[in-house]
């Protein structure tokens, strides 16, 4: 069976689970990827489980983070192999900039700030050559519509690609 999680979703039902089972892995998996020290709000890891076997994937800002990933899991009970496919953003000045113009144009929007609060961001910011993509999960339609215009509104950005989820509550 395979199961597709992202990171910024928490496990909704905590069900224990024996070590080295699908739902064991699952959650050791969730919890120690957002457990890794550089995990920021412009970093997104998805991963999927199927048996023994997780798979990684996503993007990130520092190469070490990719790295941690990979290690932390393998050293979960049960699982046997990872296959890492994180990729490591180009460093560039303009890209960095531009992250810190779309933080604040988003986590600075009062509609928005509720999504600032915990370590963890609910709405992630990945920039690539001037292209932005905003990944997470958010409460209502409005606020992904929001948080689109905003990152519309920062200057010197190419595109911008709004794969916000709506979660209904």
């Amino acid at each position: 069976m395979l199961a597709k999680t992202l990171l910024f979703l928490t496990v909704t039902a905590a069900v224990l689970a024996q070590p080295g089972s699908q739902s064991y892995i699952n959650r050791e998996v969730q919890h120690e990827l957002l457990m890794l020290p550089y995990f920021t709000v412009f970093d997104n890891i998805t991963y999927q489980v199927n048996g023994d076997n997780v798979v990684l994937s996503g993007e990130v800002v520092q190469p070490m983070l990719k790295d941690d990933a990979g290690r932390v899991v393998k050293r979960i009970e049960g699982v046997q192999s990872v296959e890492n496919h994180i990729e490591v953003l180009p460093t560039s000045p303009i890209d960095d900039g531009i992250r810190l113009q779309m933080f604040r144009a988003i986590y600075g929007f009062p509609a928005l700030e509720k999504y600032s609060m915990g370590i963890n961001k609910a709405i992630r910011i990945i920039v690539k050559g001037g292209h932005v993509t905003l990944e997470g999960v958010v409460d209502s339609e409005a606020d992904k519509n929001v948080a689109g215009i905003r990152a519309n509104s920062v200057p010197d950005v190419f595109s911008v690609t709004n794969n916000l989820q709506v979660v209904s509550r």
